[in-house]
């Protein structure tokens, strides 16, 4: 009976160990030897060793890319993740009316992000933009989002926000599963909405929030739509483009536009060390700080 049973679940999950040893499995391996090599796809590899992981050491586009990626991780992830739980309690207070709210909020990320970074250009044009439109209703002059490297960034930042509706449905699903009683009892100890929120709601939804926050890192580090539709495409010379240039977009563009798959290959390799290094730390913080109600 239980052979026969592995045999039926590996035969439903078959479609899906196929997908991923072809998609995801064989190209990772690959790229991993394609890194050790010096390929431009026109010649066959040539082995070269660790070369392409010394060169990274001393491009010094790569490490702009990178500290481009960092900031933007730092800056993107607390402020994603503090809109949505905000934007979730709110949804929890609306009653009837979350619903609809909640169906606004989840629409902007339906949209393509290459419609989304066209839509950057067109909100954050530094004359007639809509964001520095509203701005100078209040008397304030805004600056140049596409234009200042300054700048650039915390546009790319501020764009992201139309894209919390998922990690709100979570999260909103997540505050509306606390137990009641645990809010009544803190209501008896005379605790106001925001100590019942620190207090009570939030090491509750301390999982999902945990979830949230490792999601975003790994989109963060490896952004790239959004920006290179706005900052690298096909005859762009009117926008600033060094400060936008994140990791993944340098990775791209040596694969793509300049045929080195080998250099290209070992910049990926190294993203996915950093990302696995970065979620270890955070699986490891978690256990101090995650709350799972199985625990108890």
């Amino acid at each position: 009976m239980a052979r026969r049973e592995l045999r039926y679940a590996l035969l439903f999950l078959s479609p899906w160990l196929v997908g991923f040893a072809v998609f995801t499995a064989w190209p990772m391996l690959y790229s991993g030897y394609l890194s050790l090599t010096d390929y431009d796809v026109i010649s066959d590899p040539s082995f070269v060793g660790t070369s392409n992981y010394e060169r990274i050491l001393a491009d010094r586009d790569a490490h702009q890319a990178l500290r481009n990626t960092v900031w933007y991780t730092v800056v993107q992830v607390p402020a994603y993740v503090t809109v949505s739980v905000l934007l979730a309690l709110l949804l929890n207070q609306a009653g009837r009316a979350a619903g609809f709210f909640r169906t606004v909020f989840f629409m902007p990320s339906m949209t393509p992000p290459v419609a989304t970074g066209v839509l950057l250009l067109l909100l954050f044009n530094g004359q007639d933009g809509l964001i520095n439109t509203v701005l100078g209703w209040v008397g304030i002059e805004g600056p140049n989002w596409t234009t200042d490297p300054t700048w650039i960034k915390p546009g790319l930042v501020l764009m992201s926000l139309l894209t919390v509706g998922g990690s709100v449905i979570i999260l909103l699903a997540a505050i509306r599963n606390v137990p009641q009683e645990l809010y009544d009892a803190a209501l008896v100890d005379g605790a106001g909405f925001w100590r019942k929120t620190w207090s009570v709601t939030m090491p509750m939804i301390s999982g999902p929030l945990f979830f949230v926050i490792v999601v975003n890192t790994i989109a963060a580090l490896q952004t790239f739509t959004e920006a290179y539709t706005a900052f690298f495409g096909v005859g762009n010379t009117t926008y600033s483009n060094d400060a936008a240039e994140f990791y993944v977009i340098h990775l791209f563009r040596q694969a793509f536009e300049f045929l080195h798959m080998g250099y290209a290959s070992a910049l990926a390799w190294l993203l996915f060390l950093v990302i696995m290094a970065i979620t270890a730390v955070q699986v490891l913080v978690s256990r101090r700080l995650v709350y799972y109600e199985a625990d108890r």
